[in-house]
């Protein structure tokens, strides 16, 4: 039966009836009821004799900050403005002449 705007109403404006379920019936879950915790005595700590491969502290892998990259200055010359806000790094003379052409024409 197709629907016509309404899950309830068929296209004549009939309620239709509800089908019961058919094969496994699911009911709402209920909770367990609370219970406190009681606390123990033991240690709190888990890590006690415990050595781990991983935290190996005289290798040079293990957290090792990366080369700091710098430029030197010697390759670009200057930075161009070739269109509104688009800056565009000059390598050589000419290169600057070509920008400075193209945003006059």
């Amino acid at each position: 039966m197709p629907i016509y705007g309404s899950m309830k109403h068929d296209f004549t404006g009939r309620k239709i009836k509800k089908k019961s379920p058919t094969g496994e019936v699911y009911t709402k879950y209920t909770r367990p009821k609370f219970s406190e915790k009681t606390a123990s005595t033991g240690p709190v700590r888990r890590d006690e004799g415990a050595e781990y491969q991983s935290v190996d502290i005289g290798s040079p892998t293990v957290c090792s900050a990366p080369e700091v990259q710098k430029y030197t200055g010697t390759l670009i010359k200057g930075i161009a403005t070739m269109h509104k806000s688009n800056a565009v790094p000059v390598i050589n003379q000419e290169e600057a002449t070509d920008i400075a052409n193209m945003r006059r024409n």
